[in-house]
């Protein structure tokens, strides 16, 4: 099912944006949907696909928009135990494993964290962002551990996404890196932008993309002769670009552990302690863990903050790391 929305902009919108101007057309129709959309090649200007939902329309502009009705019943529901934090009837936070992708995707259609949630409880799951994406509001990449927060209903929806927009959310990470991070503590502040040698992957750029603030710690170092110099950092984002915190530690020279895609190559290292030397080739994800998430309640705007503890395999790591260090 699909609907059409097909307009001559009229003096009195001229220079309006277009984002809005299609929210205005149909209350059911939220802003966060109209953009979902846009990103989703659904809106024409005379007859030329446009991406940007903040595009200021001109008088007599021809708009063509689709609006394509969520197709929920196609994902296929995914037999997966979900570790729940915290749940009413506005939303759910779940600690998710490394090793799921949060939403269906090229390669992936069926084992994700959207498929497990059409498992758990298809009938209560927002509807306005991407046909493939219900309930989602933030993502954390496939191989990263740790909180994330769903929404149940649409008002949920915006009201967390405003909130993400808006920069309040509270996001604390660790991460395991290579070597020590100068100064050890600090800001770091980039444009992040699609990597033009790989498009799967992102790089800093110094005066286009989208602007990335990470905050960071050093929170213990890990240093003699029987080891390579790691440091455990906890980062808290002030923005929340894709792979902001893997691209902005590679950014100052300290890659995450186990990062296959901003990785530190791995070399042979002399005296090196055996069990810990198969313990960092053994891992098959990054050492990166979302810790922390805090938010208002979308509904009583109560403050609300979970905290998860570091999955077993990030946490073995560390303790052969403190044993050897002693």
């Amino acid at each position: 099912m699909k609907s059409i929305i097909n307009i001559k902009v009229k003096n009195k919108e001229n220079n309006l944006r277009i984002d809005i101007l299609l929210s205005n057309q149909d209350n059911k129709l939220s802003r966060s949907r109209v953009k979902s959309l846009i990103l989703d090649n659904k809106l024409k200007i005379n007859n030329i696909i446009v991406k940007d939902p903040s595009k200021k329309i001109k008088l007599n502009d021809e708009i063509y928009f689709e609006i394509s009705e969520p197709k929920k019943e196609t994902i296929e529901p995914f037999k997966y135990l979900l570790d729940i934090a915290y749940e009413d009837k506005d939303l759910i936070v779940i600690n998710k494993s490394a090793g799921i992708s949060m939403h269906p995707g090229p390669g992936n259609y069926n084992n994700t964290i959207v498929n497990a949630l059409m498992n758990y409880d298809s009938k209560n799951l927002s509807n306005i962002g991407n046909e493939l994406r219900p309930g989602i509001v933030h993502r954390i990449d496939k191989d990263t551990s740790g909180l994330i927060v769903i929404a149940k209903n649409n008002i949920s929806h915006e009201n967390l996404s405003k909130q993400f927009s808006d920069h309040s959310i509270t996001r604390v990470y660790q991460a395991l890196v290579w070597g020590k991070i100068r100064p050890q503590s600090g800001k770091i502040e980039t444009f992040i932008k699609r990597s033009s040698r790989n498009r799967q992957m992102m790089e800093v750029s110094t005066k286009n993309g989208k602007s990335a603030i990470t905050n960071y710690k050093t929170l213990e170092i890990f240093e003699n002769e029987k080891i390579p110099i790691f440091s455990l950092v906890e980062c808290k984002l002030e923005t929340g670009r894709t792979h902001q915190i893997r691209v902005h530690l590679s950014y100052k020279g300290n890659n995450i552990l186990g990062d296959k895609k901003y990785k530190k190559k791995f070399k042979k290292f002399v005296n090196i302690d055996s069990e810990l030397e198969k313990s960092i080739i053994a891992l098959n994800r990054q050492f990166l863990h979302a810790k922390t998430i805090g938010f208002n309640h979308p509904k009583s705007n109560a403050r609300l903050e979970f905290t998860s503890k570091l999955p077993s395999d990030l946490e073995q790591i560390l303790k052969k790391l403190r044993k050897i260090k002693q």
